[in-house]
């Protein structure tokens, strides 16, 4: 997709000293995209130029009430409380054709328009900036949230604080959970994801707090582009069910995912970013071109692709810190450590990071399984997942079931995992009910035969009530 507003001659990798690409000041928003909000007072005059544009959107005064998810809550702009609309699976499938066409302000307006206060918008530092610049003017109120590691570049948290300060907002930042941090940095050096692939690193630095941020919410808002990396991205849509994270209803299905830069190409959306003088990272002029956490990014040269720039000790087709896993196929994600980290194989299945790891969890072995299911009388009740490593929807589960876990902890039911992929799925299928990954069973104190948790629903308090009503 095209806009309006090109340069003549866009350079390969851009700089941050850009001149404009209009002579007049007064570029208005129909020059960039196709689609006009209609009945807003800002687009009413057509002779706004872009500071006087920036100021229409003023800061909320006070902040709205958020639950958990978000610490602290924050807000761009003062919310509506949004119309809860039921939208079934395949009217978005639906949607994401009649869209495909749409510019990314008309795109970015209706995902607004619909979510209202329940979206936000993913912002990671870089040239997805230009999503803030959208929703600024659509006209509605926005919430923006960001993922700090702890190991970004100075220079993209001196950009986070130029965003805040030039459109008014605050960022809602996520942290990763700092007992975690330390044990893998103890446990594992501060640079083991040279040696063993960034999965771990990134799970617990990024996947975890993003999946908390996620379940306060019924949908987001990404940058992803098609041309970013063509392994694994050339298929998103505009806007689709989230195949990997729950949002606040919990459950397959629960959480919305917008990528209004779906179809935009690299070289047009810094047009637009030049046209409408949005702020960009200073990392930028210095030959990065896609930003990550500082250890695993670097400049590339003039002719690389963008994400030849990250994990660059890696395999170059599957390019996903975890954020965007829904992207791989299901081959790829098993063949390539869901990640693209190319690690030896074991026994046919690659070499993955275990999951559901707590003190309070116990790790089942196939004889252990087998005595457990053969056993008539048990002196407790036993909750076990049947789980796969690499497995997305397993992955989506763990921070619920760890949480279970704790909460159950010395309350009398034991909570367990068995791991039964590879060589186990043939017995875990033919003896215990599995038919996909993750699947649920609870093992009551006087019976063989455990009960099957039937539900996609698998937060915490879903969880405890299958607990609760059979202990």
């Amino acid at each position: 997709m095209a806009f309006a507003a090109t340069a003549s001659s866009a350079p390969a990798i851009p700089g941050s000293n850009f001149t404009r690409l209009s002579s007049s000041n007064e570029l208005k928003a129909s020059q960039v995209g196709s689609f006009r909000p209609v009945d807003r007072s800002h687009f009413a005059s057509t002779s706004l130029n872009v500071s006087q544009r920036r100021n229409l959107v003023k800061p909320v005064n006070a902040e709205p009430k958020r639950n958990d998810s978000f610490v602290p809550a924050a807000a761009t702009t003062a919310a509506p409380v949004a119309e809860k609309v039921e939208i079934k699976v395949d009217d978005y499938e639906q949607l994401a054709k009649d869209l495909d066409g749409a510019s990314p302000l008309e795109i970015m307006d209706k995902a607004l328009e619909k979510f209202g206060d329940d979206i936000a918008i993913a912002f990671s530092g870089a040239e997805d900036v230009a999503l803030i610049e959208y929703a600024k003017l659509t006209g509605r109120p926005f919430r923006v949230f960001s993922l700090d590691t702890g190991r970004l570049n100075p220079e993209t948290y001196q950009f986070f604080d130029t965003v805040e300060k030039t459109y008014g907002i605050r960022i809602e930042y996520m942290f990763p959970d700092s007992v975690e941090v330390q044990a893998l940095v103890r446990n594992k050096g501060l640079f083991s994801f040279y040696e063993d692939g960034h999965q771990e690193c990134c799970r617990v630095r990024k996947v975890r707090p993003l999946r908390r941020a996620l379940k306060g919410l019924r949908a987001w808002i990404t940058g992803q582009r098609k041309d970013q990396s063509p392994g694994t991205r050339s298929e998103i849509p505009v806007v689709q069910v989230d195949p990997v994270f729950e949002g606040m209803d919990a459950g397959i299905g629960s959480l919305v995912k917008w990528n209004p830069l779906a179809n935009v190409e690299g070289q047009d959306l810094w047009s637009f970013l030049r046209a409408m003088e949005v702020p960009v990272n200073s990392l930028h002029s210095k030959g990065y071109v896609s930003i990550g956490c500082e250890p695993c990014t670097r400049p590339v040269l003039p002719g690389q692709h963008e994400r030849e720039g990250r994990w660059w000790w890696e395999d170059a087709k599957a390019k996903e810190c975890g954020l965007h896993k829904g992207n791989l196929k299901q081959g790829e994600a098993v063949t390539l450590n869901g990640n693209g980290n190319g690690l030896a194989q074991s026994n046919g299945n690659a070499t993955v990071p275990d999951i559901f790891n707590s003190q309070n969890l116990v790790t089942l072995t196939r004889p252990g399984i087998e005595n457990l299911a053969r056993l008539e009388s048990r002196k407790e009740p036993w909750l076990v997942v049947l789980y796969a490593p690499w497995c997305q929807f397993c992955q989506a589960m763990e921070e619920s079931y760890v949480q279970l876990a704790d909460k159950l902890a010395g309350s009398g039911v034991k909570v367990a995992k068995f791991q039964a992929d590879g060589e186990q799925k043939e017995y875990a299928k033919q003896k215990l009910q599995l038919k996909s990954f993750p699947t649920i069973l609870f093992f009551p104190k006087h019976s063989t035969q455990p009960i099957k948790y039937p539900s996609e629903k698998r937060d915490v308090d879903s969880l405890m009530a299958f607990v609760n009503a059979f202990r």
